[in-house]
């Protein structure tokens, strides 16, 4: 296990797939989506309703160094509100095709593409692009439908491994990640098994829970910190649906206790 403690840094979950934490002396956010209560229409695709607001503004964060965001193509991921957040980011870390439409200081990494950020107090920090599939299939089969999504690894000397899954709903994937990575000191699991009927017959977009418990022991993840399961009417398990799986699978105690308790 790496030198520092996965449990000496705190994960602040915001709501959806919004998440916040300090690594290495930086800032990340993740898929920033802030916008309130409401359908979210998309010209060809489901309308997305958001149920629950976030629990904070823009403007209750503080200074964020990086924003790691899984794709840019969906409202459940990067609504307005979130958009116009990015302006005041250094940098944000997503997709190659994302990359280019958001332009500005957004960088695509491509699967296993690197970048290394300056650590205040010396050193680095890398993030590494990796795979992950929006939905239940190969990904030359899902990406024509749900668009191009990223997860990211954290690595740094005396630091934590770090793993971000994005909206991915591939076991495959987190196999090969797994083979580069494991362990993984905390993996925050995009979750939720989101569904709709007139997508893949209603198969999960996105891990289930039954698939996050998997996914925790594949990776052999030290503490999971779920994201992506409240918020949304499409998302389809939550807060207790995780809860089962991770004891059913005996893997309770891998389970964030700051997270365990925000019921």
């Amino acid at each position: 296990m790496s030198q520092l403690n996965a449990s000496q840094f705190p994960v602040r979950t915001l709501g959806g797939p919004t998440a916040l934490f300090e690594y290495g002396g930086l800032r990340f956010l993740t898929d920033p989506t802030f916008d309130g209560p409401g359908d979210y229409p998309s010209p060809g695709r489901p309308t997305l309703t958001k149920t629950v607001p976030s629990t904070t503004t823009p403007a209750g964060l503080g200074p964020i160094d990086v924003v790691l965001l899984s794709h840019d193509e969906h409202a459940d991921n990067l609504d307005t509100s979130g958009r116009a957040l990015l302006a005041d980011v250094p940098l944000t870390l997503t997709t190659p095709g994302g990359g280019k439409r958001l332009g500005g200081n957004a960088k695509g990494l491509a699967d296993w593409e690197s970048t290394e950020l300056e650590r205040p107090g010396g050193g680095t920090i890398t993030v590494t692009g990796v795979p992950a599939v929006h939905g239940p299939g190969a990904r030359e089969d899902i990406e024509p439908i749900t668009g191009q999504v990223v997860g990211f690894v954290l690595t740094g000397e005396g630091l934590p491994t770090v793993y971000v899954s994005g909206d991915n709903a591939s076991l495959d994937a987190v196999r090969e990640i797994a083979d580069r990575f494991s362990p993984i000191d905390t993996a925050l699991l995009f979750a939720g098994a989101p569904r709709f009927p007139m997508l893949f017959d209603g198969r999960p977009l996105v891990l289930d829970s039954a698939q996050a418990a998997e996914a925790t022991r594949i990776l052999d993840a030290r503490r999971v910190v779920p994201v992506h399961h409240d918020s949304w009417a499409h998302f389809t398990e939550g807060r207790d649906e995780l809860e089962a799986a991770f004891a059913a699978a005996g893997l309770t105690d891998r389970l964030d206790q700051d997270w365990a308790q925000r019921a």
